[in-house]
C-alpha cells in the first residue's frame, strides 16, 4: 500500500524540454490526479486479497492438496501479515495526523 502511494507521488508530471539557448523548461502536459480514496480502497482490497489467498492456500494444504506446498502457504501468510501490518501503520499515521490537525490553534 505504501509502495503504491509512493509510486503515485513520485510519478513525473511533465517532461523537460531543452531550449535552443541551453535552458530547460517544463513541457505543457496535463497532470494526472490521484484520488486518495481510490488509492486507499485499492490498497485495502490488495490486503484483503492477500489474506484470502493465504487462507485458501492454508485450507488446501490442510486438506492434503498435493499442488500446494508448505513453503507456498508460509510465503502467502507472511505476505498477508506484512501487508496487514503496513495498513495498520498507515491507519495509525492518519489518525495521528487527524488529531494533530484538530488540536491546531486557529
Amino acid at each position: 500500500m505504501i509502495a503504491q502511494l509512493k509510486a503515485a507521488a513520485t510519478r513525473p508530471q511533465a517532461a523537460v524540454a531543452p531550449l535552443a539557448g541551453g535552458l530547460a523548461i517544463k513541457a505543457e502536459a496535463p497532470a494526472s490526479k490521484v484520488n486518495f480514496s481510490d488509492a486507499l480502497r485499492g490498497a485495502l482490497d490488495s490486503v484483503n486479497g492477500a489474506q484470502r489467498t493465504s487462507e485458501d492456500l492454508g485450507k488446501k494444504f490442510a486438506m492434503g492438496d498435493d499442488s500446494v506446498g508448505l513453503s507456498d502457504v508460509m510465503i502467502a501468510m507472511q505476505k498477508a501479515s506484512i501487508s496487514f501490518q503496513a495498513s495498520i501503520q498507515v491507519r495509525n499515521k492518519l489518525v495521528s495526523s487527524y488529531h494533530e490537525i484538530m488540536n491546531m490553534q486557529v
